[in-house]
């Protein structure tokens, strides 16, 4: 049974973007693209995503098939992320989004509890925010991988709204499977959730 891994990246003070929406990607190396990119793309038989995040990953990876100048066709996993097969969760996109992406209809824990039956490999969700704040509301996610930045932003879109479902929660214990300073400064946490 494929497991549901949340994979995000945060500033320390747990932002994912800047205000206006600005992301800010972590800084990079070949250690942070073995032990981050590398990890989750051996791992991944489908992916997940809320609509903004999936349409920005879209504009960004699908290029790299056709235009060999993209800074994506630069990337070696470029053609793994668009042959994987991924889910569009969305309540306002109707239609088909392409980029090898079904999406969604209905109950979002019967979506994910279909996917983890059939899905050989796991299930990783890239974001965005408000998908992840539903999916932890749910209780569905089995694991949570965390890049953590060398940063502060101070303010923007948190990982985990404090307005969100999530306040109203029990506590969800968790297990760490993994700890690794990475040579940029950004720690990988991983934790497991305890059932």
């Amino acid at each position: 049974m494929a497991k549901l891994i949340v994979s995000m990246v945060t500033s320390v003070d747990g932002y994912i973007e800047k205000p206006g929406g600005q992301f800010v990607p972590p800084p990079w190396s070949d250690e942070v693209e073995r032990h981050w990119s590398n990890y989750a793309l051996e791992r991944a038989g489908h992916l997940i995503y809320g609509r903004v995040n999936f349409f920005k990953m879209k504009d960004f990876w699908t290029p790299a098939e056709t235009d060999p100048t993209s800074i994506a066709a630069t990337i070696p996993y470029a053609k793994t992320m668009n042959s994987l097969p991924k889910t569009l969760v969305s309540r306002s996109f109707t239609g088909d989004p392409g980029w090898n992406g079904t999406l969604a209809k209905g109950d979002l824990a019967a979506t994910i509890a279909a996917l983890n039956a059939s899905v050989k490999g796991d299930i990783f969700c890239f974001g965005g925010a408000g998908l992840v704040n539903s999916l932890v509301t749910l209780d569905l996610p089995d694991e949570y991988r965390l890049m953590i930045a060398p940063v502060l932003f101070g303010d923007g879109k948190k990982l985990f709204e404090a307005g969100a479902d999530i306040k109203s929660l029990p506590d969800l214990p968790l297990t760490r499977t993994e700890c690794i300073a990475l040579d940029t400064g950004s720690v990988i946490l991983h934790y497991r959730r305890d059932r």
